[in-house]
């Protein structure tokens, strides 16, 4: 059975929990902060988890991660 590719930006994005879950980071946390509420900015400081629909397809960009 051949090799299959990683998915280079996938790669440094996500990451396989050992229950399998799907750990991302949050978006819209890079600039123009100033102009996003401090409640917004709070809650995405923490990571989050993929949905149960793009699951399996994330899973399957990063298959030896």
């Amino acid at each position: 059975m051949p090799k299959v590719k990683t998915h280079s930006s996938s790669k440094k994005r996500f990451k396989v929990t050992a229950n399998g879950k799907v750990k991302m980071s949050h978006a819209f946390r890079s600039h123009r902060l100033i102009s996003k509420s401090k409640k917004a900015k709070k809650k995405h400081r923490l990571g989050a988890y993929a949905s149960s629909a793009n699951e399996a397809t994330v899973k399957a960009l990063i298959p030896y991660k």
